[in-house]
């Protein structure tokens, strides 16, 4: 007989392939339409959506997200926290317990039952308050970032938040935009697109507005259509939406998707610390129930209670904790202006030990100032402005900030008024290969020009002559000799330069491309202005002290950067070029990596494989940068970082976004994430030590002892308790000696953190059981109720103290306070764990009131166990040199 689940996975399969199947016909048919059938297909025309029809299709097709499953659904995490293993394992001790207590006993008694359910229900509802908090806060976070797409609406341009683009809007797109759909190019420009989330082919794709596709041309090929998920690179383009959400091409490969994503190092140290006690629980377990079942000849009982052990060495809360403390983190970064978009990216965050950066308006003011405007000889020319503003002005792509350096620089030399005279032809956009964008340019008599601006080098490459003194001479070695000591000259000053150069010699008709960028003249040079941020040198120390090295990657010259590093405290003993990265190999580069901490003109490819070496080398990377050149290194970090005004690619492909483009910022997002971390740490050393010191006291009194040291029931709702204690952990403070270094999952730490605490709390229970058996006087099966009430307060109160022992490297209370929420958690659960004890509420768990002549050794066992903790603490902390 087959199982029903494989069923439902083969039958899931089979619809997924046919859905996909469906998509790809429907894409291919939107490709060979001429754009009158799109339009009437689309019910839609040049001049977009009127507002209302556009919500009226809002309702009809949703919003435009993917939906995998419906797993952040209300009832999913109601399901979620209801149905775990602790509970289950609980629903089954009710079970037994109700036949044992009610269907075969002559006096039926409920209160067990009602006890192990309302533990259910409080379990369950505590983990599903959390879990709707940390979904309520994810939310509120997404919300303050969000990209936009430019569509037209009733017959004019506006933004609106990319899921709510429907089918049949307009969009107009530029480079470094994101896609919000499937769309039918209807007017291109030289638009490149990259589709390496869809195909994995790392060289962006052109796109056309024709209908030149093939019927065997591959779905990824066919030269009109645009897909989510795919950005523009370059260029610019109008097109018309088809589809959107689990409607798209991205939508339908989604669901196909068999593979999950590479775990962070966050989920592999989780994962880890989990196999490990489940191991320790594996182990424990068939030990403590063949040892009960052979010594007292009660299999039932010994099975429940091995079941409950298990359990009890279940850190059950785990994911509560975590999800609290990260939910918590993230709010409290986002009080410092970032916005975490993956929770998981706190600790990553916090882990960082290199920060790469790149330069313009993190360690600059990015409030670019055009400064001067001067021929090769160097001398002031108001001709190379007007070449610059004319280039700047009339190129359709992603104005930058030395384009609107350029524009305003103009406008406030009066020189709009020659914008008349010309109109644009064409124009060759940006890209990152070459570094430089032309346009073609006619004037009022037909006459056209080609002026072309760009990185200095990339235009000197191009060009043949050079202009002096009004006169047109070749570029021979001594002309180029001059430019260059020009250009050298005032980079080395901090000037940020970039070439100017035209030619008259244009064709009169056709298309312009990259080929028609030769044989030009170089007329001169525009140098910006970028100050370095007065806090970036600030910034820079300070995530120094907290064990983060800041390393440079920029486009820009190596002049600039060395001039803006050196002022901003980033080390310039040695700078790197694109140039000198491209000749080096994979050895070479780690070597290179260990002492350069600037490296200048860098293509993204470069930014991405210097990266990818601080990783090889063992680093925990961030990198933060806002520009279409960095999205290949901001997806190859462990922890992206961009800004909420960065291009689309780039918020798309980071983890955290802030909202001021700013070190300071980082650097209080850097300590928020350590804060979170050691307070995880905190709860998963807690419950390791103290499950391993369980098991050694459990074996030991299995095997002494003629009666269960405490019955299922006990352990379950002490278990609980402890839990409950360890709710405040989210909100407890964090020592600021841990703040200082970044720390990483360390198994081997847990493992002897383990092997230190958990055998001194073995010794207070088999100590606790020594006052029990002979002091108290419970040494018979008959007074097991008082032995186990014994073992109940202690273990909850001792668990209590070992909280606040274990929360800091420093002493407890008086050299380190706890939060009012994790003082409250404790205060109130060891209060409650003293009232069952000594009072008739020990009869509801089948135990037998404490004799007040208890108290006295109660205080000693706790003193003294805390006490041997700090101690212990101390030998710990001088043999690994660390706590936590």
């Amino acid at each position: 007989m087959i199982p029903v689940n494989i069923m439902n996975r083969k039958t899931q399969g089979r619809q997924t392939q046919k859905s996909r199947r469906d998509t790809e016909g429907k894409l291919r048919s939107y490709a060979f339409q001429t754009a009158e059938e799109l339009f009437a297909c689309l019910s839609s025309a040049q001049t977009g959506l009127a507002n209302e029809e556009a919500k009226n299709r809002q309702d009809e097709f949703g919003k435009n997200v993917i939906t995998l499953g419906n797993k952040n659904t209300t009832l999913h995490r109601l399901r979620e926290a209801a149905v775990n293993p602790f509970n289950v394992i609980l629903l089954f001790v009710a079970a037994v317990t109700y036949f044992t207590d009610v269907v075969v006993s002559s006096k039926p008694d409920y209160l067990t039952i009602v006890i192990i359910l309302s533990l259910v229900l409080l379990s369950s509802l505590v983990a599903f308050v959390q879990s709707q908090r940390s979904n309520a806060a994810a939310e509120r976070l997404s919300q303050m970032i969000s990209n936009k797409a430019d569509v037209w609406r009733d017959g004019r341009p506006v933004g609106i938040p990319m899921d709510e683009v429907v089918p049949g809007d307009i969009v107009r797109l530029s480079a470094g935009d994101m896609l919000p759909a499937d769309v039918r190019f209807l007017v291109t420009k030289d638009a490149f697109v990259a589709q390496a989330a869809l195909t994995g082919e790392s060289n962006p794709v052109e796109k056309f507005s024709n209908v030149g596709n093939q019927e065997k041309d591959a779905l990824t090929d066919l030269c009109n259509i645009g897909f989510l998920g795919s950005n523009m690179v370059s260029g610019s383009a109008t097109a018309i939406v088809f589809a959107t959400g689990n409607n798209t091409y991205f939508g339908a490969m989604a669901k196909s998707l068999s593979g999950d994503r590479a775990k962070t190092s966050f989920e592999r140290g989780v994962d880890a610390v989990s196999r490990l006690l489940v191991r320790m629980m594996i182990v424990m377990v068939p030990i403590v129930f063949l040892i009960n079942g052979l010594s007292k000849n009660d299999w039932p009982n010994a099975f429940l209670f091995a079941i409950s052990i298990a359990v009890g060495l279940t850190p059950e809360m785990l994911p509560v904790i975590m999800t609290s403390t990260l939910a918590k983190g993230a709010v409290s970064m986002s009080k410092h202006r970032v916005i975490v978009r993956t929770l998981g990216a706190i600790q990553t965050f916090g882990e960082m030990d290199v920060l790469c950066t790149d330069k313009t308006g993190t360690l600059t003011e990015d409030e670019i100032v055009l400064e001067k405007y001067m021929d090769v000889h160097g001398e002031d020319d108001a001709r190379i402005l007007r070449h610059a503003y004319l280039n700047s002005y009339f190129q359709t792509g992603l104005k930058n900030l030395i384009d609107i350096a350029i524009i305003d620089r103009a406008v406030q030399s009066g020189l709009e008024g020659m914008l008349g005279a010309y109109s644009r032809v064409d124009e060759i956009p940006f890209d990152f290969s070459r570094r430089r964008m032309s346009v073609v340019l006619a004037d009022q008599n037909g006459k056209r020009q080609l002026i072309t601006k760009g990185a200095v080098e990339e235009v000197l490459a191009i060009s043949s002559f050079v202009e002096l003194h009004g006169s047109v001479l070749p570029m021979d070695e001594e002309t180029r000799r001059t430019a260059l000591s020009t250009y050298e000259k005032h980079n080395a000053n901090g000037l940020r330069m970039i070439a100017v150069a035209q030619k008259n010699e244009v064709p009169g008709s056709g298309a312009f491309s990259v080929a028609d960028e030769r044989d030009m003249v170089l007329i001169g040079f525009i140098g910006f202005l970028d100050p370095p941020k007065e806090s970036a040198k600030y910034a820079i120390a300070a995530l120094r002290e907290h064990g983060v090295r800041t390393v440079v990657l920029t486009g820009d010259s190596e002049g600039v950067a060395v001039k803006v590093g050196g002022k901003v405290g980033v080390s310039t003993a040695q700078a790197l070029t694109g140039r000198d990265i491209e000749q080096m190999d994979e050895t070479s580069l780690l070597a290179a990596i260990k002492t350069c901490d600037l490296f200048a003109k860098l293509s993204p490819s470069q930014k991405e494989r210097i990266v990818k070496a601080f990783q090889t080398a063992g680093h925990t990377v961030g990198y933060m940068g806002d520009g279409i050149n960095d999205a290949p290194p901001l997806r190859q970090a462990d922890v992206g970082i961009s800004v909420d005004s960065a291009v689309d690619i780039a918020k798309e492909t980071a983890d955290i976004i802030l909202l001021k483009k700013d070190l300071m910022v980082l650097e209080e997002g850097v300590i928020r994430g350590r804060h979170t971390f050691g307070n995880i740490v905190k709860y998963i050393k807690m419950a390791a030590s103290g499950n391993f010191g369980n098991m050694i006291s459990v074996i030991a009194a299995s095997i002494f002892l003629p009666f269960l040291p405490m019955l299922p029931v006990q352990i379950l709702v002490q278990n609980l308790l402890c839990d409950f204690s360890q709710m405040g952990i989210p909100f407890d403070s964090v020592d600021k000696e841990y703040l200082r270094k970044p720390h990483k999952w360390e198994t081997r730490s847990i493992r002897s953190f383990m092997a230190f605490l958990g055998p001194l709390s073995s010794v207070f229970d088999l100590l606790c059981f020594a006052v029990l058996w002979r002091v108290v006087g419970a040494n018979r099966v008959e007074l097991a109720p008082v032995f186990q009430c014994g073992w109940f307060v202690f273990g909850t109160v001792s668990q209590v103290l070992i909280i606040h022992m274990i929360r800091t490297a420093k002493k407890p209370f008086l050299e380190s306070k706890p939060s009012l929420a994790l003082l409250f958690s404790t205060l109130a659960v060891a209060v409650i764990a003293l009232a069952v004890g000594f009072t008739d509420l020990s009869i509801g768990l089948d135990m037998m009131p404490l004799p007040t002549s208890f108290i006295p050794w109660l205080v000693l066992l706790v003193v003294g166990y805390g006490l041997s903790a700090q101690l212990v603490k101390k030998v710990y902390v001088k043999r690994y040199k660390e706590w936590l």
